[in-house]
């Protein structure tokens, strides 16, 4: 079965609310194929790797939390920016890239789909007075220690998670997948006892350590694995088409 690209990504804007939040990039439709969808393939980047996978794949259209033409990039179609491109085009594939629509989403997010995987029961947004803040804020059914806790991260995640650890167990916890480390503060403020997202600055180590919170950098690339898969699952299901995820690994 095929359903037409525009019916695809009207209702990917619809379910993802997509047009009323603002971004650092273009939500929706970045690169145009074929007019019909018969076989989407998702990851979490729209890298070489992936769109080579797709083009063996035979996919209509690539569905990506990363995408292109980023605020502030050079715009200059050349190199790495241009093979991508080409490739799209040549093979003409769609390019679907959802950001922070596909963080924020209560069913098929990035930061919810982690709870999940995590058995976090989640109980608010991380700092519910600033909408900016992406993260959220749950609780764990009992108290482990934080290596227990990084224990299950890297089972889940098949990733050895970076920890600094707090002196308390672990009950409540804050959470914001990919580039998140800067929320830390609001972690703080929201009285968790760890945090977690996929990268750590180094100013990182000291807030944590000082404040005597744990904390988890778990991977950019391994925290943003789930969202994007959930989202492509949907439209499948929605539309009976194929989808097909293909994790690129991305070892940051």
């Amino acid at each position: 079965m095929a359903i037409a690209l525009t019916t695809l990504i009207a209702e990917a804007q619809r379910f993802l609310g997509s047009e009323r939040i603002q971004d650092y990039c273009p939500n929706g439709l970045q690169v145009e194929g074929r007019p019909q969808v018969r076989r989407i393939v998702s990851g979490v980047t729209a890298s070489q790797a992936l769109l080579d996978a797709a083009v063996e794949a035979d996919a209509d259209v690539v569905l990506v939390h990363h995408g292109y033409f980023w605020k502030g990039e050079n715009p200059c179609i050349t190199g790495m920016k241009q093979r991508r491109l080409k490739t799209l085009l040549n093979n003409d594939i769609s390019l679907l890239a959802y950001h922070l629509p596909l963080d924020l989403h209560p069913e098929v997010g990035n930061n919810a789909q982690l709870a999940r995987q995590l058995d976090i029961t989640i109980e608010g947004p991380l700092d519910p007075n600033d909408a900016k803040v992406v993260g959220l804020v749950g609780s764990l059914s009992e108290a482990v220690s934080a290596r227990d806790f990084a224990r299950r991260v890297q089972e889940v995640l098949g990733r050895e998670p970076l920890l600094v650890e707090g002196t308390a167990m672990i009950r409540r916890v804050g959470w914001c997948s990919g580039g998140g480390q800067g929320y830390i503060d609001h972690a703080i403020a929201a009285g968790v006892d760890l945090y977690l997202t996929g990268e750590a600055s180094e100013q990182t180590f000291h807030s944590a350590r000082e404040n005597d919170i744990s904390f988890i950098a778990a991977g950019h690339h391994a925290t943003e694995r789930y969202g994007v898969q959930a989202l492509g699952d949907y439209l499948a299901r929605r539309f009976a088409i194929e989808h097909q995820f293909i994790d690129c690994p991305n070892p940051i």
